[in-house]
């Protein structure tokens, strides 16, 4: 790594130092930074620790090439310095290499010693984004620095396990571990849910002496994760009575598991609870009780809240409403939320272009979706998933123009799935396409010859032209192939917030 020093570097006084360290603390931009960066050059405060971490702290939230291109200019970085780059660099998936060369470093070339934050951090770095080798290494070197066992290595080091998944090397750890601390029981939950199993979180959740509201949101997330939505809310309402008061995130998972429920009476509980409980309303959270109102068919409940609050400066919210119009087949009003959303200067992403293309769908609007489906790649640089073409096909579909739908999935970068192949299959039955339905349906057949509703649909389709012989024997061969019985269907029903 490449020390850069300054060769006309002036002396520097404390008084000086002062005024400069001042001066970064009331850095608001990025050419504010850069010209601050030049005086500590010249004045050879760049050598300072207290200046450069100051610096360094700040340009790394704000461009992180930029603080690494300064933390190569400070002659003799400290430790906390190093700590400062091997962080930043951590948080992100895309330069968590960076991370551990900036560890290795600090290891091999500092002369300085590494301390238990180093470790954390560099864990960190290798469960965001690097393999196990990496993270291995930092091991070993934790090892010979006699950190292994200290609680936040610890910790750090069951994280890393879970983030890859190798959630029984992370439960050894927990196993040894002389010392345990709250978050590492947390830690450990929260690689169980990650993994979905949800028995073990919950022993491990069951088995814990004392609980805060990160063990009981991790808890509950993980149920509304694997689809247990009426355990989760069970959960909630115990935490209700005995846990800590529910935070943000608590809620949202809370909002979810109500969605899925259709279970209005609770979720505008839960909603009245927030202003009564005066939890801080966030973009996540809002967008969860916008969410809950669509799915429970109270779209105007939905709008409404969506109007009278106003944190909206990130997507999420924007997504929901578009998201809810869609589902209710108001595919105008889902296009006028997208069009203010530009007014007021906020980025969509791709959730935001499968809410709108699906709203598109609904209204039979083919012109539409096709200039949104252009301006998601021209005016945004978002790269079209198989979600999006998914939308596109049902739309075209939709509107009968199945040759187009076709042409489509033909151009597709990626290789089209059942659910694609089923929407123009769909469209045949309806429009009366024969042929091609009949070709159709041997590709959704070579991809699943078990595909129950392929063959349901091919079967009607022949019917509908009077081909009664094909659909009798489709239908026959059906019957004989599969062995498989249906599971009784069941349901739920919410009286007074209660599910029977």
């Amino acid at each position: 790594m490449i020390r850069l020093y300054s060769a006309s570097a002036k002396p520097f006084h404390s008084d000086h130092c002062c005024k400069l360290v001042s001066l970064i603390d009331s850095c608001k931009s990025m050419q504010q930074i850069k010209q601050t960066h030049s005086q500590l050059v010249t004045t050879a405060l760049i050598s300072h620790p207290v200046s450069a971490h100051k610096l360094l702290k700040l340009t790394a939230y704000v461009s992180l090439s930029y603080a690494h291109k300064l933390f190569d200019q400070i002659p003799q970085p400290d430790l906390f310095i190093y700590n400062t780059m091997i962080k930043a660099h951590s948080m992100l998936p895309h330069s968590c290499h960076n991370s551990f060369a900036v560890f290795r470093s600090l290891i091999r070339d500092s002369g300085v010693f590494p301390n238990r934050y180093s470790f954390v951090y560099a864990f960190g770095a290798c469960g965001n984004g690097l393999g196990m080798q990496e993270g291995q290494q930092v091991r070993v070197h934790a090892v010979k620095t006699g950190l292994e066992n200290n609680i936040f290595v610890l910790n750090a080091l069951i994280g890393m396990y879970g983030k890859w998944g190798l959630v029984e090397e992370g439960w050894k750890v927990f196993q040894w571990a002389v010392d345990r601390d709250l978050y590492s029981w947390n830690t450990m939950i929260a690689a169980y849910v990650g993994s979905g199993d949800m028995i073990r979180a919950k022993e491990l959740f069951d088995g814990m002496q004392e609980r805060d509201v990160v063990s009981w949101s991790t808890i509950i997330a993980g149920y509304v994760q694997v689809g247990c939505f009426m355990e989760a809310l069970d959960l909630f309402n115990e935490m209700l009575q005995i846990g800590p008061r529910p935070n943000e995130y608590t809620l949202v998972s809370a909002f979810a598991a109500c969605s899925n429920l259709v279970a209005l009476d609770q979720g505008k509980w839960i909603h009245a609870y927030i202003g009564r409980g005066e939890i801080k309303m966030n973009e996540r959270l809002l967008a969860s009780i916008i969410d809950m109102y669509a799915k429970c068919g109270e779209i105007e409940s939905a709008f409404r809240v969506f109007f009278n609050y106003k944190v909206k400066q990130k997507v999420w919210p924007w997504n929901a409403m578009i998201g809810g119009f869609a589902m209710h087949g108001k595919p105008d009003e889902a296009i006028n939320v997208f069009e203010q959303m530009k007014v007021e200067k906020v980025s969509p992403n791709k959730v935001t272009f499968i809410a709108l293309l699906n709203a598109c769908s609904h209204g039979y609007m083919v012109e539409q979706g096709k200039l949104y489906f252009r301006l998601m790649v021209s005016d945004y640089a978002i790269t079209p998933e198989i979600e999006h073409y998914g939308c596109m096909v049902d739309l075209l579909s939709r509107s009968g123009f199945l040759k187009e739908a076709e042409d489509m999935i033909s151009i597709m970068p990626m290789a089209p799935d059942v659910a694609i192949w089923g929407a123009l299959l769909n469209a045949c039955r309806i429009y009366k396409d024969i042929e091609r339905g009949h070709r159709i349906g041997r590709i959704i057949k070579d991809m699943d010859p078990n595909h129950i509703g392929c063959h349901v649909l091919l079967s009607n389709i022949y019917s509908t032209s009077g081909r009664w012989n094909e659909a009798r024997m489709l239908r026959e061969k059906n019957e004989l192939g599969n062995e498989r019985k249906k599971i009784p269907g069941c349901s739920s029903i919410e009286l007074k917030g209660t599910f029977h």
